[in-house]
């Protein structure tokens, strides 16, 4: 089913429209890393995805699109595209757990969406994109290593208060506990995990959450609150930008809340430059 707007057409996104999918994920790699890293790994089925990938089409050709899975994510929207992909969830109720990416699209869209899916649990309206695409500028500390299966016992745990601190909802509600080891090991395995373990507990842990061949994106990141103002959080980065940039992509980015003065801080220290802005919207 076709939705139309002013000017557009929105429908599913095919395997036709994958050069102009592509075009667009390319304008903006570091911003569109999460998207490109969800095509890249499993196509544009709906259910490897995870998600279904919507496409606002002016004259037939592929100009904006939007991910429909546990996040909302819109790609290289304009009014006209937002207006159209909100007229489409308006349709129905509300399924994903968050909207989030360019401040301005986010925000614009959520504004469109408030009306009929009802208030938000919070609006974080300003998370610096930050990038670095060259070695960190303090030492990285040697003791951080990507994780192993042997470390699930104890970093799992970690994930979890990170998350819970982080969203205000625990990740393992509703007997979802096991589902959420399964993802923290499947992270692992990819050696996408990196950790500090000192006598047997978790002092620094950080993950990359999506990834393509120009650009990964560092999530969970998290301190012991033991063991905050120690020093630990400079080098640790460090240390997770030299394995990501050595294994997995050559510009290391993140989005950070812009409340979080002593992350910022930290990032800044390590050399990360803001390159954008995004903003999250939780329910």
């Amino acid at each position: 089913m076709s939705i139309f707007a002013d000017v557009g057409t929105v429908r599913a996104v095919s395997a036709v429209d994958l050069p102009d999918l592509e075009r667009i994920l390319r304008s903006d790699p570091v911003a569109h890393c999460f998207v490109t890293s969800r095509i890249n790994a499993v196509g544009l089925d709906p259910w490897r995805m995870g998600g279904e990938l919507l496409g606002y089409f002016v004259d037939g050709r592929l100009v904006s699109a939007l991910y429909c899975g546990a996040n909302l994510v819109p790609v290289a929207t304009g009014p006209d595209a937002r207006e159209a992909f909100a007229e489409r969830l308006r349709q129905g109720g509300r399924r994903s757990s968050s909207i989030v990416g360019l401040r301005d699209e986010v925000l614009d869209l959520w504004s469109r969406l408030e009306s009929r899916w009802g208030r938000a649990r919070e609006v974080r309206a300003s998370q610096p994109l930050l990038a670095l695409s060259s070695g960190p500028w303090v030492d990285p500390d040697p003791e951080v290593r990507p994780a192993g299966p042997a470390d699930l016992d104890v970093l799992v745990p970690a994930c979890i208060a990170m998350f819970t601190a982080e969203v205000g909802v625990s990740p393992v509600l509703g007997g979802m506990g096991s589902a959420y080891r399964a993802r923290i090991a499947e992270i692992v395995h990819q050696r996408r995990s990196f950790v500090r373990i000192d006598d047997g507990g978790v002092v620094f842990k950080a993950e990359i959450g999506a990834a393509t061949e120009t650009v990964c994106q560092v999530q969970g990141v998290w301190v012991d609150p033991a063991h905050r103002g120690r020093g630990i959080s400079e080098p640790a980065m460090a240390s997770v930008v030299e394995h990501a940039r050595l294994g997995i992509s050559p510009t290391v980015s993140l989005y950070v809340n812009d409340y979080n003065r002593a992350a910022r801080r930290c990032y800044e220290a390590v050399g990360f430059q803001q390159v954008d802005e995004f903003a999250t919207v939780l329910f």
